[in-house]
């Protein structure tokens, strides 16, 4: 779905990995079956799927090996009418996401490929 939003999820010379991982239970959740410090150290795409009520938490566990400046692409209901598009960094994701009061369903891309949107043509 981040492609209908002009974001790719790889990219020749940008990043060839992709990972899809569902945000409904944080990363200090004893219940979460995720390595949330692989997902750190990826320098490929990670696809974020219902955590935008989490953001925080997971913007936290990946800033703990991403850098500060990562690219994030927010896509808030994806393919309708309705959809917004948020582009900032891993560090100002989660104050984003509160500011323009982004609320599900979204779906939330980490990594290079979400600076590209409408570079792309």
């Amino acid at each position: 779905m981040p492609a209908v939003a002009g974001v790719p999820v790889t990219h020749r010379g940008v990043a060839h990995e992709v990972v899809v991982v569902s945000g409904h239970v944080a990363p200090d959740d004893p219940r979460s079956l995720v390595d949330w410090a692989a997902l750190a150290r990826l320098r490929g795409t990670l696809v974020l799927l219902m955590g935008v009520e989490r953001i925080r938490a997971f913007a936290d566990a990946l800033l703990e090996g991403r850098p500060a400046d990562t690219p994030v692409a927010v896509i808030q209901e994806g393919t309708t009418r309705s959809q917004r598009i948020l582009r900032t960094t891993l560090s100002e994701v989660a104050d984003q996401v509160l500011a323009e009061e982004i609320r599900p369903p979204a779906i939330i891309v980490f990594g290079p490929v979400a600076a590209l949107g409408d570079h792309l043509h």
